[in-house]
């Protein structure tokens, strides 16, 4: 089991990135979040196996149909042991 947050750059808001982000997650057994930044980013945080994991960073690299992807950044981080994949509606902080 790994833990891993991902960010995603490009054109990713207004796409249904983070509904179909839930789906792959879903169908992959993924667990975590994924959400919209201010800046205009999608920022996932994913925890699974490697072999899945790798699979949905490979998706993520693409996006749905509507998305143009630039940029992925994927770093590790420490488990959290989420329950279930999420799409958190709004950032709180904004």
């Amino acid at each position: 089991m790994k833990h891993l947050n991902i960010v995603v750059r490009g054109k990713v808001q207004g796409v249904f990135f983070r509904a179909s982000t839930k789906a792959v997650a879903d169908q992959m057994g993924i667990k975590g979040f994924v959400k919209n930044e201010k800046d205009g980013s999608v920022y996932i945080e994913a925890e699974g196996d490697d072999l899945m994991l790798d699979a949905f960073t490979d998706w993520c690299r693409e996006g749905p149909e509507r998305s143009e992807v630039t940029d992925v950044e994927i770093t590790d981080g420490a488990l959290r042991n989420f329950r279930n994949f999420e799409v958190v509606k709004k950032n709180l902080l904004w």
